[in-house]
């Protein structure tokens, strides 16, 4: 029977055997795999059987559904595929598919106390000997260890700055250091080429002692042929090898020794690591056939960090360039709404001036009304913008909604609202952000107000309690108005996009969200057959 295993989020460990026609995924109880994962659509995916297996449909779900670590829509699983959604990944597997129970059930275990375990064992080694050892081979009891250890400790150095170096020029420099160390090279470099241009250009340009040579000839020649042929290249004596006899500048610096390999991604050439010794009157060779392979190695590995590190600043342009294009279509929408206002204000003062002074009041109001709106669009935009850490304290969380429902009070009153919040009898203290729950549960309350204004009976109640575990606060606010549609629920918490018209901006909820999530906790909603309900999920303790 073919099942899903959950290998990542709050579900890890869950099996579900899968043996309905249509098999609904989400976060919403009435599913029936019923995922704990704030990050997911309440109704997210659905599994339809296809044949003598399943194919995978999503339902428009707000973050997507991902198969292979790919966008997709709908397509039929195989076992051993991998589905991410939210914070969640699915093993889909069949009876024939290993999971981590199935790798575990072959292997008995003794739990018999073995009594000569002890005086059997012949020698012990720390465990972070071994980082010790490949930082610095030297280290090593045994000169065998010593000079197997030797290149193996230049590849882990280099794996470390991949690794942990995300600026491409200083990993470029880190690189260089390290090789031309290894390789006894007297100066070396990177070409590196131009993403634009399609020019190979220098980079990384260093002396073995760490200086920038004064004068540093790299023959063309070499790099174009190595950069072609795609392979690493020893020449013994350059300035006499046949193939490189056209290129000036061997033939002019008196080159005795080239070492020259590509850099080859996974997708692309990104250039080539040059590196030239001059030997002098001595007849020994400085480069061997353990330097080139070890500079094949090293230039491999620079070249994919070199192009993930493109490849994702592409990614984080594309995405920085579309939010600079949302941000500037929603604020211009805004702010065009509030200058009708500006406008209009300032023609009544302008007519008002001729000495109607009741038609000047109204109109220097409505300016000023807008001039609010707009101080606090600027307001909301940098709120939302800026990166901030929760000052935490320690508060009444039944006191804290008091205040909030205090300040609404009148605005209930005159809409004619009822409120209904029955505070629990006790409630542990909540460390938190006061300062940033209180906005955050001001704005879902004014828009729960805003949302049922119009209905003839108009409800709103408010609820808090713990989760069942008792590790997080669950504050609910729920009203009678019109809903929300299951496709809009996600939309809602993008920026600018609004449901008041031109009385919003469309920041209060992604802002609110932002706030929660800063706390380690989220923001959810869910339309009702009647209404619709927002849900402040917050952890009780830090």
């Amino acid at each position: 029977m073919p099942r899903l295993v959950v290998v990542k989020g709050a579900d890890r460990g869950k099996q579900f055997d899968l043996s309905g026609l249509v098999i609904g995924i989400g976060r919403h109880s009435s599913n029936a795999i019923h995922l704990h994962d704030t990050r997911i659509s309440r109704k997210h995916l659905e599994l339809r059987k296809s044949g003598s297996g399943y194919r995978l449909v999503d339902l428009g779900s707000g973050n997507g559904t991902h198969l292979n670590e790919r966008l997709v829509q709908s397509a039929d699983l195989r076992p051993g595929d991998r589905i991410a959604l939210g914070e969640t990944i699915l093993l889909f597997a069949d009876s024939h598919t290993p999971t981590e129970s199935d790798d575990t059930a072959a292997i008995r275990l003794s739990f018999e106390p073995d009594r000569a375990f002890q005086s059997s064992i012949l020698r012990s080694i720390p465990a972070d000997v071994g980082t010790a050892i490949l930082s610095d081979p030297t280290r090593a009891n045994t000169d065998w260890l010593r000079s197997r250890l030797a290149n193996l400790a230049v590849m882990y150095e280099a794996a470390n700055a991949v690794s942990n170096i995300l600026d491409v020029d200083e990993l470029l420099e880190r690189i260089m250091s390290l090789i031309l160390h290894t390789a006894d090279a007297d100066q070396g470099c990177f070409m590196i080429v131009d993403g634009e241009t399609g020019v190979a250009m220098p980079k990384a340009v260093r002396a073995r002692d760490g200086s920038i040579p004064k004068t540093f000839s790299v023959s063309r020649t070499v790099v174009e042929y190595v950069m072609r042929e795609r392979k690493g290249i020893l020449v013994s004596d350059a300035a006499t090898d046949d193939r490189f006899r056209g290129g000036e500048s061997i033939a002019r610096h008196h080159i005795r020794e080239v070492l020259c390999v590509p850099m080859c991604g996974r997708h692309e050439m990104v250039g080539a690591l040059f590196l030239d010794t001059h030997t002098g009157g001595s007849s020994t060779p400085k480069f061997t056939d353990d330097h080139l392979q070890l500079a094949v190695a090293i230039a491999h590995q620079s070249a994919l960090a070199v192009e993930e590190t493109r490849y994702y600043q592409a990614l984080v342009n594309a995405e920085r360039l579309a939010a600079v294009g949302q941000t500037i279509a929603g604020m211009s929408h805004h702010i065009k709404n509030i200058m009708q206002g500006v406008r209009f204000g300032a023609s009544m003062v302008r007519m008002g001036l001729d000495g109607d002074r009741e038609l000047l009041t109204k109109g220097w109001a409505l300016v000023e009304k807008n001039q609010s709106r707009i101080d606090e669009l600027i307001l909301d935009m940098l709120n939302f913008s800026k990166e901030r850490e929760p000052g935490i304290q320690t508060i009444d969380a039944v006191k804290l909604i008091e205040d909030v429902l205090e300040i609404v009070k009148g605005r209930l009153s005159e809409r004619g609202i009822t409120l209904a919040f029955v505070p629990p009898l006790s409630f542990p203290p909540v460390m938190c952000d006061p300062e940033g729950i209180h906005r955050a549960l001001l704005n879902i309350v004014g828009n729960a107000i805003d949302a049922i204004e119009d209905q003839p009976v108009a409800r709103l109640e408010v609820s808090l309690r713990l989760s069942e575990d008792g590790q997080w606060v669950e504050l609910d606010v729920t009203d009678n108005g019109p809903g929300i549609p299951v496709d809009k629920v996600e939309e809602i918490f993008k920026p600018f996009v609004s449901t008041k018209g031109n009385r919003g901006t469309g920041l209060g909820l992604p802002i609110s969200r932002k706030v929660l999530r800063e706390h380690g906790g989220d923001l959810t909603a869910e339309g009702l057959s009647g209404g619709s309900r927002f849900r402040l999920h917050l952890p009780l303790r830090r």
